[in-house]
């Protein structure tokens, strides 16, 4: 009788069970899948693209109408700084990275008001520069300066 079918190489031991270590511990799924992950020629590229195409926003100039309203709204909390009223500030934060930064509002009790350096604290320690600072508000400001 003539063979119809060729040996496998490999029949003696295609069914003989996983090898398991019992030194090494397995590793995990996601570790094993890792392995085959492509190969980053340019690392970091991703991220330094990312942080060219991040948008800041130019730190705008206020009018003089605006800076007199703003220095008014200042004179008014120097006279109530010492009841720590509640007030929420605009402001300019430049970006540490790029030109540019961003506008955001912070709200919190005014602790002072320092003249000499130009600065306004919040009781959480946020200082903010007179200079950065676009907008006030507060219960005592709202509805002052409005045309």
């Amino acid at each position: 009788m003539k063979k119809q079918e060729k040996e496998n190489p490999y029949d003696d031991i295609i069914n003989l069970p996983r090898h398991v270590s019992e030194v090494y511990p397995q590793m995990p799924i996601a570790n094993r899948a890792a392995q085959f992950s492509p190969f980053a020629a340019l690392t970091g590229h991703s991220a330094a693209v990312r942080e060219a195409t991040r948008l800041t926003e130019a730190k705008r100039e206020l009018g003089e109408y605006d800076k007199d309203i703003l220095d008014r709204k200042l004179r008014v909390l120097q006279e109530w700084k010492d009841g720590q009223p509640e007030i929420a500030v605009t402001y300019f934060r430049p970006d540490a990275r790029k030109e540019g930064g961003e506008y955001v509002t912070v709200s919190g009790r005014l602790k002072k008001i320092n003249l000499y350096d130009g600065m306004l604290i919040l009781a959480d320690g946020c200082s903010i520069a007179f200079d950065d600072i676009a907008d006030l508000s507060g219960e005592m400001l709202d509805g002052f300066w409005t045309e």
